[in-house]
């Protein structure tokens, strides 16, 4: 994979640098001080993976993706953990990465990477334990300048709210400002359903169906006509 960086710093950039060369997938084509050089070099070169700083004076790491018509894939870099809730908008991002960075998060964030493109090239099949311990696990989200952590088998039931939704967990509730869809793209296909327009519910913790709604924990959730199938099929029945 043809790779570049680009970092303001010059001894983050040879940090990033070192770590790559570790990795024989992986092949620098050039290292950049600032976005605005890089965009120009995208636009003649083919490259599938950008190792990218948040902080830079003028042009910031995520003006570089909203800039770039179709991103490679992203691994984004940053001092301040409070952008992990941004990175998680963008389909792109592979990961992000805190400074300073040690080997053994480097390494883990080649797994994801390695996973995603591999995925890319298989026609986007993906097998269902993969995508349990890529996509599951764990994501934060950003409450009150807080990161919080979810572990994703732990949610029961995420309801949309206009501009935000509510995730529901074994133990908390959380208000989000995301879409249904967006953390629908992140979630596990096997473990999550849409059941309605308005909920998305984790079917591990379906306790009761009656006609058109579930019963998950103390909350009744309703089932739209359309999406009743699916859930059947989801079913293992007797």
């Amino acid at each position: 994979m043809n790779c570049i960086i680009i970092d303001d710093e010059m001894m983050a950039r040879a940090v990033i640098a070192q770590m790559i060369s570790l990795h024989t997938r992986l092949n620098i084509l050039e290292e950049f001080s600032n976005a605005i050089e890089a965009i120009k070099y995208l636009n003649r070169n083919d490259v599938d993976v950008v190792f990218l700083d948040v902080h830079m004076p003028d042009f910031t790491g995520f003006d570089f993706i909203d800039t770039i018509k179709d991103p490679p894939k992203i691994v984004l870099i940053t001092s301040d953990k409070n952008f992990a809730i941004n990175a998680f908008e963008y389909d792109c991002i592979v990961d992000y990465l805190v400074k300073p960075i040690t080997e053994d998060r480097f390494e883990k964030a080649m797994q994801k990477l390695n996973w995603r493109v591999d995925t890319s090239k298989n026609g986007n099949t993906i097998d269902a334990d993969k995508t349990s311990n890529d996509k599951t696990n764990e994501f934060y989200i950003n409450i009150s300048n807080r990161l919080i952590k979810i572990d994703i088998p732990t949610i029961t039931v995420i309801k949309a709210l206009g501009d935000y939704i509510n995730i529901k967990t074994d133990t908390n509730s959380y208000k989000v400002h995301t879409s249904l869809k967006k953390i629908e793209d992140k979630l596990p296909k096997d473990l999550f359903l849409k059941i309605h327009r308005s909920y998305l519910i984790n079917t591990k913790k379906i306790i009761d169906i009656e006609d058109n709604s579930v019963l998950i924990g103390k909350d009744v959730i309703p089932v739209s006509r359309g999406n009743k199938p699916e859930l059947m099929k989801r079913l293992n029945l007797l």
